[in-house]
C-alpha cells in the first residue's frame, strides 16, 4: 500500500492502482464519460483529468498510476472550465429529444451537461446524415452516439465477441459491425448497458417507458448456474397501481457485473395465475399423502430444496433429481482426493488466470459467465487458453490459443494423460504416481486421438503460467465414468495448485446437491415438480397445480462460484406455493424464506436470515452479494481405478446442446427469445453420414423423449457430430438432464424439404 493526498485528504492506495481507481475506492468523485472499470482505460473523453502537484498540465487520472506522496486536486476553476468545454463539444448537434429518448433520466450526457452548467453553446459543426440501425435485439442511433467507445471495448475485452468497431471518419465517425454488414454476435446486450446515452438501445424497450417510471427489483438471473446479478425493472401496466406490474426490461450494475442475452432479454417467463384453485390444492395435498417419490429439477431455490428434503425426512419420499445427483457424486469423488468438500476454483480466479484448460463443455452456450471470465483472462493477462472438446467452437477463436480435438467418450483417458503431462514430478503419493506412470499412453492416445505432441504443446504453452485454471464441463460430470474423472480433475488442485471449476449444469444444481439426500430412481406414485410425474406441480402452466416461476419468488441460489445469493420477486403470484403444501403436510414454517437460515451448516451454508443477506455494490468493495460456502474437511482416499476401455462412437452422433440465449423451458417461453425454432444443426459430412438433406424434418428419440427437428447444414461445423437442442421440450427436458450429452440415436426422416 502507498499513501497519497487527494483534495487535502490522505488516502491509501494499492500499488499499481490508477489515480481514478484510488479516488473512487476512497469515496472521491472524479467525473468520467468513457471510463468502465472492467475494461482497460479508454481515455477518449478527457473528463477525468486532475491536477498533480509538480506536474505540468492536466493528468489523465484513468491512466496515471497513483504514486507514494502524490498530491492530487480533482477540482479547480481551470478543471471546471476544461470539463465544461468538453461537455459543450459533446453537446454540439446532439438531438434535443430527451423527452422521448429511452436514456432520459439515466443519461450521463444529460447529468454532466447540468453538472457543468452548459446552458449555452459557442461551438458549431455542419451536421451529417445519421443512420438508425436495427440488429435484432439491439438498435443503434448514430445521431445520439458520443463515440465514448465503451461498447466496443466491453464487446472485445469482456464478452469476447469482438463484433463492433469504430469507423473512423472525423466528425462522421460511427460504430459499425466489424467485418460484416449486419451485426454477428451473441446478442448479450452489454453494449446497451454500458452506453452512457441513448445510442445503443433495446429494440423491444424503445419508447415503452421512461427511466423514472420504472421500479427496480434487485434479483439473480434464473437461467444458468452463473447466478448473475440483475435488476428487473417493472411498471404498473394500468393507470392505477391496483393493476399487476409488468417487467419492462432488465438492467445490470455494469461496472461490476455482466449479463448474457438470456438474462437481459429472457425475463418474462412468469406464471400468470389470477386466483387460487382450492380444489387443485386439495388434490395436490392428497397426491403428496399417497406419493412414494418426488421428481424435480434444479431450477428451484435452496429453500424449496430444503422443503423437499424436510418432506422426505417426515414422510419417507424418494427424492429424484438426476442432474443434481450426478453433480453431487462428482464433488464427493473429487473430495476424496483433495480432502475437502467443494472445489478451489471460482470465477474470480478464472479471470485472474494466465493459463486456462477447458475440458468437456461447449462453454459459450453452456455458461456465458464462465466464457466472459475466460475472455477477461485473455485480454488482461494474455492467458493461454487450451480448449479440449470433440467439436471446435468457431465463436471461441478470439481467445482460444490451442484447440485439442479428442474422440467422443474419451474424457477419462484425456484427463489421465493431461494429469501425467502437467503434474510430472509434482505428485508425492506413491500409488497415484504409480497409477500415472502405468498408464498405457499408446492405447489412450490412439483411442482418444490426442497425441503426445499435442500434449507436449499444451505443457509448453502453460510452462510459464503461474495461475492456471481448469474448467470441467457437463460432458465430464454426466459421463458414465464421472467418478473417476472427478478424481483425475482433483489431482490438478491437490498437486498442481491449479484452480478447478466444475461447471454446474443448471441454475441451482450445486445447491440442490448439497441440501437434498437424493435417490437414484423413482418408485410408485410420483409427484413431479417442473418434471414429469403422476401429479405435476408446474411453473410453466402445464401441470395439475400451478407454481410460481423463479421471477415470482424470494429465496436463494447456490452459484457455480460457490456463492449463496438472494433473489427477489419481481412479479406477484396469486396461486399456491410449495411452502403452503408443506404446511398442510405438517411443516410449520409460514414462508419459503423462513427456511433460509435453516440451510445445512454442515454442508457449508450459514445460519443467516434471508433479509440479512447482503446485496449491494460499492466502489470500495465491488459486488457485495450473498456469502461464499465454507469448504469442510473430508476423508481422503487416494485410490484411482484403472482407466476403463475407452468407448467408440462410430457414424453420426448427436450432441445435446442448446443454441445461444436458450437454457430450457424458461427462456423458450419468453416473448423475445421464444421465437427461435429448434433445429438439428450438422455439417455436410454429418448430412452424408446420416443421409439427410437441408430442410428435412426428422424424428429423434432419446430415452423416453421424442422430438421432431428440421435439419440444417451449418458450414462452420465439421465432422459427424450434430447439435441437437432440447430447450423446447418443456417438462420432458428433465428426462435428459442426467444423460451423457453425446448419443447415437436413430434419426427417422418424417418430412422432405418444403413439405
Amino acid at each position: 500500500m502507498i499513501k497519497l493526498t487527494i483534495d487535502g485528504h490522505t488516502i491509501e492506495a494499492r500499488k499499481g492502482e490508477t489515480i481514478l481507481q484510488a479516488a473512487r475506492r476512497n469515496g472521491h468523485y472524479i467525473p468520467t464519460m468513457c471510463y468502465l472499470s472492467k475494461v482497460k482505460p479508454i481515455a477518449s473523453c478527457r473528463l477525468c483529468v486532475v491536477e498533480v502537484e509538480g506536474a505540468d498540465g492536466f493528468i489523465l487520472s484513468c491512466q496515471a498510476p497513483a504514486l507514494d506522496g502524490m498530491e492530487v486536486r480533482t477540482n479547480s476553476p481551470e478543471l471546471f472550465g476544461h470539463r465544461q468545454n468538453i461537455m459543450k463539444l459533446y453537446d454540439v448537434n446532439h438531438p434535443l429529444e430527451c423527452g422521448v429518448c429511452d436514456k432520459s433520466g439515466a443519461c450521463d450526457l444529460q447529468n454532466k451537461t447540468l453538472e457543468f452548467g452548459v446552458d449555452s453553446q459557442e461551438f458549431s459543426a455542419r451536421e451529417h446524415k445519421r443512420d438508425l440501425r436495427k440488429w435484432e435485439f439491439i438498435g443503434y442511433d448514430e445521431s445520439l452516439c458520443i463515440l465514448c467507445e465503451k461498447c466496443v471495448h466491453v464487446c472485445n475485452e469482456v464478452i469476447g465477441d469482438d463484433a463492433i468497431e469504430i469507423h473512423y471518419g472525423g466528425y462522421n465517425s460511427r460504430i459499425q459491425p466489424k467485418g460484416t454488414e449486419e451485426l454477428e454476435c451473441t446478442n448479450c446486450g452489454e453494449c446497451i448497458a454500458v452506453c452512457p446515452v441513448g445510442a445503443m438501445i433495446s429494440t423491444d424497450f424503445q419508447y415503452r417507458a421512461n427511466a423514472w417510471e420504472l421500479e427496480r427489483v434487485p434479483a439473480t438471473c434464473a437461467h444458468c448456474s452463473g447466478g448473475c446479478a440483475l435488476n428487473y425493472e417493472r411498471k404498473y401496466a394500468g393507470a392505477l397501481e391496483k393493476s399487476d406490474p409488468k417487467i419492462y426490461r432488465v438492467t445490470n450494475e455494469f461496472e461490476f457485473t455482466t449479463l448474457c442475452g438470456a438474462g437481459r432479454f429472457g425475463y418474462d417467463f412468469e406464471n400468470r395465475v389470477q386466483s387460487r384453485d382450492e380444489e387443485a390444492f386439495e388434490r395436490a395435498v392428497e397426491a403428496f399423502r399417497k406419493a412414494d417419490s418426488i421428481r424435480f429439477t434444479s431450477r428451484i431455490t435452496n429453500e424449496e430444496a430444503l422443503i423437499l428434503q424436510r418432506l422426505k425426512e417426515r414422510h419417507g419420499y424418494r427424492l429424484v433429481n438426476h442432474d443434481a445427483r450426478n453433480y453431487a457424486k462428482f464433488l464427493e469423488s473429487y473430495a476424496t482426493i483433495v480432502g475437502k468438500t467443494l472445489f478451489n476454483g471460482s470465477l474470480e480466479s478464472l479471470a485472474d488466470a494466465d493459463g486456462i484448460i477447458v475440458v468437456g463443455t461447449r462453454i459459450l452456450t453452456d455458461n456465458p459467465a464462465v466464457r466472459y471470465h475466460m475472455t477477461m483472462a485473455s485480454k488482461r493477462h494474455n492467458a493461454r487458453i487450451v480448449y479440449m472438446h470433440p467439436m471446435e467452437d468457431r465463436q471461441m477463436q478470439n481467445v482460444v490459443t490451442q484447440f485439442v480435438k479428442y474422440e467422443v467418450g474419451t474424457e477419462e483417458g484425456v484427463l489421465a494423460m493431461l494429469a501425467r503431462t502437467l503434474l510430472e514430478g509434482a505428485i508425492d503419493v506413491k500409488k497415484i504416481e504409480s497409477f500415472l506412470n502405468d498408464l498405457d499412453e499408446g492405447y489412450l492416445s490412439a483411442e482418444s486421438n490426442v497425441g503426445e505432441e499435442e500434449l507436449e504443446t499444451v505443457r509448453n504453452s502453460l510452462k510459464r503460467c503461474r495461475r492456471i485454471a481448469l474448467v470441467v464441463g457437463e460432458d465430464c460430470i454426466n459421463h458414465p465414468r464421472a467418478s473417476q474423472i472427478a478424481k483425475l480433475a482433483a489431482l490438478f488442485e491437490r498437486f498442481g495448485g491449479i484452480s478447478v471449476l466444475p461447471v454446474a449444469p443448471k441454475t441451482n444444481t450445486l445447491g440442490v446437491g448439497l441440501v437434498c439426500d437424493l435417490d437414484e430412481e423413482c418408485t410408485g406414485y410420483t409427484i413431479g415438480y417442473n418434471a414429469p410425474g403422476d401429479f405435476v406441480l408446474s411453473s410453466l402452466g402445464e401441470g395439475d397445480l400451478d407454481m410460481p416461476a423463479l421471477n415470482q419468488q424470494e429465496g436463494t441460489f447456490t452459484t457455480l462460484d460457490k456463492r449463496v445469493v438472494p433473489t427477489n420477486a419481481a412479479l406477484p403470484y396469486r396461486g399456491y406455493t410449495l411452502s403452503e403444501i408443506a404446511n398442510a403436510l405438517g411443516l410449520e414454517n409460514r414462508y419459503t424464506i423462513d427456511f433460509t437460515e435453516q440451510l445445512p451448516e454442515e454442508k457449508g451454508f450459514e445460519a443467516v436470515r434471508f433479509d440479512d443477506i447482503p446485496f449491494h455494490f460499492s466502489n470500495s468493495e465491488g459486488e457485495v452479494r450473498g456469502y461464499r460456502l465454507r469448504r469442510m474437511k473430508h476423508a481422503v482416499d487416494s485410490t484411482l481405478e484403472e482407466v476403463e476401455e475407452l468407448p467408440e462412437f462410430n457414424g453420426p452422433i448427436l450432441y445435446r446442446c442448446d443454441p445461444v440465449l436458450q437454457f430450457g423451458p424458461q427462456t423458450e417461453r419468453t416473448s423475445q427469445l421464444g421465437k427461435e425454432e429448434p433445429v438439428l444443426q450438422g455439417s455436410q459430412q454429418f448430412a452424408m453420414a446420416a443421409r439427410l438433406k437441408e430442410g428435412m424434418r426428422v424424428k429423434i428419440r432419446l430415452e423416453e423423449v421424442e422430438m421432431e427437428r428440421v435439419f440444417t447444414i451449418d458450414p462452420e461445423l465439421k465432422g459427424t457430430i450434430a447439435l441437437n437442442p432440447t430447450f423446447d421440450l418443456g417438462l420432458s427436458e428433465d428426462s435428459l438432464s442426467s444423460l451423457y450429452r453425446f448419443s447415437q440415436s436413430k434419426i427417422e426422416v418424417v418430412g422432405q424439404p418444403n413439405e
